[in-house]
Order: structure tokens, then C-alpha cells, then sequence
């Protein structure tokens, strides 16, 4: 008892050190009516858009309208005792968020409370919510690969630290997996993740959790998780959560990758608390600020100038398709925002093929600059040559014949699609990538048959992990190695048989 009893008496000694007998002038409003997430209040003549509103029952909420009598209000937290006549007063002028090393590891909704059932966070430092993205001369150019262990995308759309890079399709087709590789290949490079989870049942939320404890993920990742059945105003607010967290690691000088999981779901979140604050619908009964939504969301990402502390905050934000319809409005105008996209196709998926990216859909605006030289020199032709191959085979299916220059070429692109097919959490690394190119462009595979390349490139592969060599490494020692293994491995022999 006495151990709970002195640190009360201390804090309430320091609450009497501090008092200063003087006029207090505070407003006070009026909850007029509540309901699906919504207050309206009246009252507060200096409430600001976005401040934070505290009730006297213990609930709070931000101001998200208003009105020349009347406020509109998004509540982020809500008891049973909230009702029209509850007294409400000005919180903060922003909602802000507690940031620091101790989230790592930890599972959060978008104000920073626990879910995991571990006490808050102890974060000496708080950031805003809302916030500007970096002026232009803060930042630097995309320079540096980030790598996401997935060989289709480190090759034929390769991301920088820094980067925007959308993640598109129709439910099912592996958008979060793909999400999920990325952060796992980050183990030991020095990348935290945020992972920010908007709208999704508990269920996949619970799913994403075990996967990244599983795999060991979780001690450099932040799990901000906004559910199916939290308030509307807590889904609008976690991206913006999942950010303010990046930003504080970017502004250490740190590398951070933030998902997105995804910004569909967060968009039907604030139609809906648009369309209840009686904002005037617009395309598809969205309000017309919605570009703005994103763009200010996904502009924060950005590599930093190293005056600045060469940070780096790398978006990768998940949208949804319905039946592939990428033309559709919230896809067209991520698409516009971020700095390319890994376009998901159902086809490709119905067929076995992992993942199912559609290469010929799908762009990396950053591209080769921020590839490795010696991948970049490596798969310069691979894309070309696995558009060409889809063509051919698509054309094969009418039942032509083909020349055996053809065939060799369609049985080298059957090849190429064997060594980019990969399972999800299997990341590859960089040396095992640059391996197998420099083997699919000596011709060493050509005359074999895909499955004998499979199994070939899987040797390749374990070999390469044990060699003394490293991406800096000249090609000319790396050719030599990839040679020596042919010889040794048999390969000759059998293309010969």
C-alpha cells in the first residue's frame, strides 16, 4: 500500500509546487446530437479544423467541420455516457502521437494506445498527426535500392529508399504478401517498418501479426491497426499515424518503410464521415477533396539532402481493384500521385504464377536509378525479353508452328519466367538475383528444360551464398564463378545428352 501511496503524494506535492493562484478563461461547448462516429456541438467560437476536443465524459474527438453555427466532429474514442448536453472543451491544437524506439515491436491504434495488452509505450517525444512533407531543398534524390527479396521486382521494378511505389490488384491476388516480403527482407539491414493496418477484419489483422512474429520481423516493425469495427475517425486517422512514426526515424537519420494495407478501405472511411458531416458528394459520392487526402499522405515520403540527416521514408501503399479495373477513380489518382506501380493480375494467378505481377502493367519510375550497377547492367534486357516471350506464347496458343528460332526463344523465356516465380516468405538476396542473371544471360540454361533450369538455378543459388563475393565484386569474377559452377555442376553434359 505504501508503495502505491508515495508516488501519489509526489506527483500531487509537484501539482502544489507548480499552482499559481490567477484568472482562467476556457470555452466550454454543447454536444447537440451523436451518432455513427459524428458530434455535432455547438459552441467553442475558436475551435481550428483538426484540433482535438475533449468531453466531460471522458471521450475525444477532432473537429473535422465548421459550420457557421454548428461544429462537426469525428470521435476517436466513445463511452456509453456520451450524449446531447455533454459538456465539451479545446484540446490540442493538432492530435499528435507519441513517437520513439519503444513502438518497435509493438501493436498500437493510431492514437498510440496499446492492443497488445503491454502498458503504453513509454516515447519521450510526441509528433503532430497532420504535418508538412519536406520542403524541396530538404530532400535528395532516390538513389539507394531498397530490397524487397522478391526477384520479378528487384529486377523489372526495382524501388529506392525514398520511393512511392503503389501495390494494385483485385482481392486475393497476394497484395499483402507481397507488403509482408518486403518487410521480412528488411531483417538486418537496418530498415524499421510501420505497418499500418485500415479496415481490415481482426482476423487478417491477427494474421499479419503472427506472420511478422513468425518470421522475426516484428522487433524492427510498428503494427498501427485501425480495424473493420473501430470508428470511422480512427481509420481516417492511421495512415497519417503510421506516418508521423516513419517521419520521427526519418528525422533521426534512419531508413523507414511504412505500408499502407490499404488506402481503399481508408478512402470509404472518410466518404463516410463526409457524406455524415453533409459535405457535397462528388464522383463516385466522394467528396472533391479526396486527391488531397493522399497527396498529402504519400508527399511526406521522401528522401532526405544529408544535411538533413539523410533519412529516408519509403511509401508503399496498397489500393484495390474491383474485376481489374485499374481506370477506376481512387486507383487512377494514387497512380498519379506515387512513383509507379506493381499491377496484380488475376489470369497470372490462375495460372500458378507467384507472384502474379503483370510486368507489362506494372512500372518503377525511379527504375535503374536506384539498382545496384551490377544488376542494373544485368537485367537492362530482361523486361523486353519477358514482354516478347508473353507475346510469343500467347501466339502459340492458336495452335502455330513455329520456327526453331522461335521455339529456342520461347523455350528461353519459359526460362526467365521459372527463375522469377517465387513462393511467398522466401526472400532471395541480392548475390543469389545477380547469380542467376549473369547464368539466364551466358546462355547456360538455354537448351534445358524449365524444370531441369529450376532445379539447376536452385543449385546455383546455394552455391552463391557460400561464394566470397559481393555485389561490388567485378562481373568478371562473378562470370568466372557462375562458369565454374556450370562446368562442375554437370550442366554441360546433360545439354549435350
Amino acid at each position: 500500500m505504501a508503495d502505491e501511496l508515495f508516488p501519489l503524494l509526489d506527483r500531487q506535492q509537484r501539482w502544489l509546487d507548480g499552482y499559481h493562484a490567477g484568472l482562467r478563461l476556457s470555452e466550454r461547448g454543447t454536444v447537440i446530437s451523436v451518432g455513427d462516429g459524428i458530434v455535432w456541438i455547438k459552441g467553442l467560437p475558436s475551435a481550428a479544423m483538426d484540433q482535438a476536443l475533449i468531453f466531460a465524459d471522458g471521450s475525444t474527438g477532432q473537429v473535422f467541420h465548421l459550420g457557421e453555427h454548428l461544429i462537426g466532429a469525428v470521435l476517436l474514442s466513445e463511452s456509453e455516457a456520451l450524449t446531447a448536453g455533454t459538456s465539451v472543451r479545446l484540446g490540442d491544437a493538432s492530435v499528435s502521437i507519441a513517437v520513439g524506439e519503444a513502438l518497435l515491436g509493438r501493436v498500437i491504434d493510431p492514437l498510440g494506445q496499446p492492443l497488445d495488452g503491454l502498458p503504453p509505450p513509454a516515447c519521450a517525444s510526441r509528433r503532430n498527426l497532420e504535418g508538412p512533407s519536406p520542403a524541396m531543398t530538404e530532400r535528395d534524390f532516390v538513389k539507394r535500392p531498397l530490397y524487397t527479396g522478391i526477384s520479378l521486382i528487384d529486377t523489372l521494378l526495382p524501388i529506392g529508399m525514398g520511393q512511392r511505389q503503389l501495390i494494385i490488384g483485385d482481392e486475393g491476388l497476394g497484395r499483402t504478401s507481397i507488403a509482408l516480403d518486403t518487410v521480412i527482407n528488411q531483417r538486418g539491414r537496418n530498415v524499421v517498418c510501420v505497418y499500418v493496418v485500415v479496415g481490415h477484419k481482426r482476423s487478417e489483422a491477427i494474421n499479419i501479426l503472427g506472420v511478422l512474429r513468425e518470421q522475426g520481423a516484428l522487433e524492427y516493425t510498428t503494427l498501427v491497426v485501425a480495424g473493420g469495427s473501430a470508428l470511422p475517425g480512427m481509420k481516417y486517422l492511421a495512415p497519417y499515424a503510421g506516418c508521423a512514426i516513419g517521419e520521427y526515424w526519418m528525422r533521426q537519420g534512419r531508413d523507414c518503410l511504412v505500408i499502407y494495407d490499404d488506402l481503399t478501405l481508408h478512402a470509404r472511411a472518410y466518404r463516410e464521415l463526409s457524406l455524415l458531416l453533409r459535405r457535397p458528394p462528388g464522383r463516385e459520392a466522394y467528396p472533391g477533396d479526396i486527391f488531397y487526402l493522399h497527396a498529402r499522405l504519400l508527399e511526406r515520403a521522401t528522401c532526405l539532402a544529408p544535411e538533413q540527416g539523410g533519412g529516408s521514408l519509403t511509401a508503399l501503399p496498397i489500393v484495390e481493384t474491383q474485376q481489374g479495373e485499374i481506370a477506376s477513380y481512387i486507383p487512377t489518382n494514387l497512380i498519379s500521385i506515387t512513383d509507379g506501380q506493381i499491377y496484380l493480375e488475376r489470369n497470372l494467378f490462375a495460372g500458378g504464377i507467384r507472384p502474379a505481377i503483370d510486368v507489362g502493367k506494372s512500372v518503377s519510375r525511379i527504375g535503374g536509378k536506384a539498382q545496384h550497377p551490377a544488376i542494373k547492367r544485368q537485367a537492362a534486357h530482361i523486361k523486353l525479353d519477358y514482354l516478347q516471350f508473353q507475346e510469343l506464347e500467347a501466339f502459340t496458343r492458336f495452335g502455330a508452328r513455329l520456327e526453331v528460332k522461335m521455339q529456342a526463344k520461347l523455350r528461353r523465356g519459359s526460362i526467365l519466367r521459372e527463375m522469377l516465380k517465387q513462393n511467398r516468405l522466401q526472400p532471395r538476396e541480392e548475390t543469389r538475383l545477380l547469380a542467376w542473371l549473369i547464368a539466364y544471360n551466358s546462355g547456360l540454361l538455354d537448351d534445358l528444360d524449365p524444370r531441369q533450369a529450376r532445379r539447376y538455378l536452385e543449385n546455383l543459388g546455394e552455391q552463391a551464398h557460400n561464394w566470397p563475393l559481393t555485389l561490388d565484386t567485378p562481373l568478371e569474377q562473378w562470370q568466372a564463378e557462375v562458369t565454374q559452377w556450370w562446368a562442375d555442376s554437370g550442366g554441360r553434359h546433360e545439354q549435350t545428352a
